[in-house]
């Protein structure tokens, strides 16, 4: 019971900021309540805070935030997925495999800690704030892994927002190959919804479509790096590798949420409640990780990350219109 107490001093704590923060990102999407909550415990983090605030702190980052991307399972309709996954699963896996080399080779070049190289290519290439929450806890990441990371994919959030609009009218795209584009190379829902329905609804309601599907690579993707991090880890160490130790549990509910949502009739007012009250307690793992963030060191190693996330983003970009245009014959 004392530890049940000791954690709900914290987890208050995080509720208590997350709600502003959640309040405030949905006015204005193109910022997103996850970096402000990020931000807003980077700024309390100033304060020196009772130890009894830190348990809890430390469990919302951690074992909450594996929670929510269960929660956010009831978000997925996978006929939807299937059917535009089909039409688009070469240009994925193309996608994919760029931003995953490229995060490798480039964090390497930039003498960039691996943890973090991982975070911000799994943020750049499936989706964002979103990816990144449902990695960390599989590779070990800490707090400042992840702010690192959040803060660097927030920032090509908000330009593609405005720049993918503008280039997809200058090189006369069409809906469906804006679709298809802002879909694979946009990170965050929010910033992908913004660009595809300022573009028109026909590419808004594509691109939405395309950024659920790439939402799936979060299964496969966090169980080969449980794999490589455990095997990494226990290099040495005689009987220390155990499949079932390491093997991302929470996603199989990720799976096993979307599933429900798709054959099982559940009110549809239930489900969006659901996957939003899992995009909430994100926004409360950010807090957590924010408090948990030295900002100063933050600052002082942020340069790189930025480079990393840039390089990420641009070749995911080039790569999109590259397989529309020389495979798919669409752009």
């Amino acid at each position: 019971m004392k530890t049940t107490n000791n954690k709900l001093y914290g987890i208050i704590l995080a509720l208590i900021i997350a709600i502003p923060a959640w309040i405030i990102g949905n006015a204005f999407p193109i910022i997103g309540s996850p970096v402000l909550g990020i931000l807003f415990g980077m700024i309390l983090a100033f304060w020196k805070r009772p130890s009894y605030f830190n348990t809890g702190v430390t469990f919302t980052a951690k074992k909450l935030l594996q929670y929510s991307i269960i929660l956010m399972g009831f978000g997925m309709n996978l006929f939807n997925v299937f059917k535009v996954g089909k039409q688009t699963i070469l240009l994925m896996l193309f996608t994919l495999t760029a931003a995953f080399i490229t995060a490798y080779i480039a964090g390497k070049l930039l003498k960039i800690n691996g943890k973090t190289a991982a975070l911000i290519g799994v943020g750049s290439s499936i989706c964002g704030g979103s990816a990144i929450a449902a990695t960390a806890p599989v590779i070990n990441a800490n707090e400042q892994e992840v702010a690192h990371s959040i803060s660097t994919i927030f920032l090509f959030n908000a330009i593609a927002a405005f720049l993918f609009p503008f280039l997809g009218h200058l090189f006369n795209m069409s809906n469906q190959c804006f679709g298809l584009w802002a879909g694979t190379a946009v990170n965050d829902t929010s910033s992908v919804v913004a660009a595809g329905y300022s573009y028109s609804t026909a590419a808004g309601n594509l691109a939405v479509i395309v950024k659920l599907t790439r939402t799936l690579a979060i299964v496969p993707i966090t169980l080969a790096l449980a794999i490589y991090t455990s095997k990494k880890e226990s290099k040495g160490k005689k009987g220390s590798y155990s499949i079932s130790k390491i093997f991302p549990w929470f996603v199989l509910g990720f799976v096993a949420a979307s599933v429900i949502n798709t054959f099982i009739p559940i009110p549809a007012a239930l489900t969006k409640f659901l996957s939003e009250a899992g995009k909430f307690v994100i926004v409360m793992a950010m807090v957590s990780v924010g408090l948990n963030t030295n900002i100063v060191e933050l600052v002082k190693n942020g340069v790189r990350p930025i480079v990393l996330g840039f390089t990420c983003w641009v070749v995911l970009a080039l790569t999109s219109l590259g397989v529309q245009h020389f495979i798919m014959g669409i752009f």
